[in-house]
């Protein structure tokens, strides 16, 4: 059976008072009782509960992170490097996936506010963003994460999804594509990949087809689905800019069943510059979100609001990158 502070205790032969001042650094301990208590707790393998370090109000050196859904490389990637980021800072991390789905999110927002934990990063979607707002406590240490909510009042670390989107349809317009479709995800960093993508081809002179840009759920299969339904027109774009590299590798499928070369008859490019972009066949032109230099400036973000709760409310934008593959080539012809 795992150990407990009354077994430490009776080993020790001191208090449960002396072993709890020992593990919490408090108090006139004598050296010698310390050492004692600390060989115990050692041969003994204790390890003190951090829900009973939250019931005195000490930090858990816990964050919570809430993802949409690991199975998204995006996400996955997202994970990875907060965990890094967090564990060199002493920190660690409790992930959980809502599937975007509100009640899931708010449950596990309350659960884990129960278990004390010092700070909460969030990469997942909301229908409703004032459910988040409402559901965690006043000067909680809160940031999101790859999200540009201006109606909440919160630390935000996210790329300008908006320049991502316009350097992508530049890097389609230099290549001579004016026919250019759109397969975005539903949320606000699709929305706003999407209006850059529209300012782009309008300063280029060239007119916006509703008819080729297509809002779809952030799957391979639901990317696959909403390329067809713009590459089967009778009248089909020669490129595709798509709003993430799972929609992309959607595209990439769709436009193989319809007998379409990629890049030789479709251009496509995709937006994260995920491991899936570097695996596909080809290579996907994609906009890199610098995640490494986000996590690090989002855990720093909730450190700072640790120690200062009421600090003024930050927006840090990163800048994209354009990831040229081998998905876009120069238009011979239209």
């Amino acid at each position: 059976m795992k150990s407990t502070i009354y077994d430490v205790a009776r080993a020790a032969g001191v208090s449960i008072a002396t072993v709890s001042k020992v593990v919490n650094q408090t108090g006139n301990i004598s050296e010698k009782t310390r050492e004692r208590v600390l060989h115990i707790m050692k041969e003994l393998q204790y390890q003190p509960s951090v829900v009973a370090s939250a019931l005195t109000g000490k930090k858990t050196s816990t964050f919570g992170l809430l993802i949409s859904d690991l199975a998204n490389p995006f996400f996955a990637e997202v994970a990875r490097n907060l965990e890094d980021q967090a564990q060199a800072v002493g920190y660690s991390i409790v992930m959980c996936s809502t599937d975007n789905k509100d009640d899931k999110g708010l449950n596990y927002i309350s659960l884990l506010q129960r278990k004390q934990i010092d700070g909460l990063i969030v990469a997942c979607q909301f229908s409703k963003w004032s459910l988040l707002q409402d559901s965690v406590t006043a000067n909680f240490p809160v940031v999101l994460f790859s999200k540009d909510i201006p109606s909440l009042s919160m630390h935000t670390v996210t790329v300008d999804d908006y320049k991502g989107g316009y350097e992508a349809i530049q890097h389609l317009i230099s290549l001579g594509h004016s026919r250019i479709g759109v397969v975005t995800e539903d949320s606000p960093s699709g929305d706003h990949r999407v209006l850059g993508a529209k300012q782009a081809m309008s300063d280029s002179g060239i007119t916006v087809n509703d008819d080729w840009i297509v809002k779809v759920n952030s799957s391979i299969e639901d990317g696959c689905e909403g390329a067809a339904r713009v590459l089967q027109l009778e009248h089909r774009p020669t490129a595709l800019f798509t709003c993430n590299d799972l929609i992309a590798v959607g595209s990439m499928q769709s436009a193989q069943r319809l007998g379409l070369s990629v890049p030789g008859d479709l251009s496509i490019i995709g937006f994260d510059d995920t491991i899936l972009s570097k695996i596909v066949v080809p290579r996907l032109t994609t906009i890199l979100q610098p995640i490494q230099e986000m996590a690090k400036e989002s855990i720093q973000l909730l450190l700072r609001q640790s120690d200062t709760p009421d600090m003024p409310k930050q927006k840090i934008v990163f800048q994209p990158q354009l990831v040229e593959g081998l998905s876009t080539k120069l238009l011979q012809s239209e």
